[in-house]
């Protein structure tokens, strides 16, 4: 099976009070293909800052971050842009829609970003992301004119835009109520079953339960790790 996520020795310092305070200590893990991974601890042990560092957006400050391949922090900035909008999509709490744009264009803007389909490919590409996820009518719709559920249901399609083989999120379901909450995480297990690797930071454990895997972290140190027996 092959390893999408390989962190070694990996360690994450930031300055404060005129000294360096570590939030990530000797972090060593491997993640296969296809897995879905809920990762639990209490705020402000790390959670988020690991998630920073799987996505390129933060560097490590010892140790290597192997994302599919790449060592992210020997990649410049405009590389590292290229290479995540290709191989991460990246689903936020607060959801990081466009305002002035509606869902389509959301959706499409990744795509353009990136540019391997042409305008066409990529509108017929994008409401076939909005019908994924139920918002086929909602396409012309602003963010402000469609519930938080939707929103989020829209952000999912958007992390899908370009096809990526990991998708990272980051509390997806913090807003949302019980009900709405059910639907976008039975979209993370239909990603799943589709193969893609799912990496989500979640304090709901009804969800990180549902996982195929989950990794606790406290005091920025994997404390406990549910590792499937039959990943070597």
């Amino acid at each position: 099976m092959k390893k999408i996520i390989e962190l070694k020795q990996v360690y994450k310092d930031y300055p404060q009070a005129g000294t360096l305070q570590t939030v990530l200590h000797d972090i060593n893990l491997d993640i296969y293909s296809g897995e879905f991974v809920a990762i639990v601890g209490p705020s402000g042990n790390g959670k988020s800052t690991l998630l920073n560092l799987l996505t390129g957006i933060d560097h490590p400050s010892q140790g290597q971050v192997i994302v599919n391949g790449a060592e992210l922090q020997k990649l410049s900035n405009e590389k590292l842009t290229s290479w995540r909008g290709a191989n991460i999509g990246i689903v936020f709490q607060f959801f990081q829609l466009l305002p002035a744009l509606n869902l389509l264009q959301n959706i499409v803007l990744p795509m353009d970003f990136l540019g391997r389909l042409n305008k066409g490919q990529r509108r017929e590409r994008a409401m076939h992301l909005l019908e994924l996820v139920g918002l086929a009518d909602a396409a012309e719709r602003l963010p402000s004119q469609v519930s938080g559920g939707q929103q989020q249901r829209a952000a999912i399609a958007r992390a899908l835009a370009n096809d990526p083989p990991l998708i990272v999120a980051d509390e997806p379901t913090g807003n949302l109520d019980a009900a709405t909450a059910d639907s976008v995480f039975d979209l993370f297990a239909h990603l799943r079953d589709q193969g893609k690797t799912l990496v989500m930071v979640t304090h709901n454990e009804t969800l990180a339960d549902a996982a195929s895997r989950k990794l606790e972290i406290r005091s920025g140190r994997i404390h406990a790790d549910s590792k499937p027996v039959n990943l070597v």
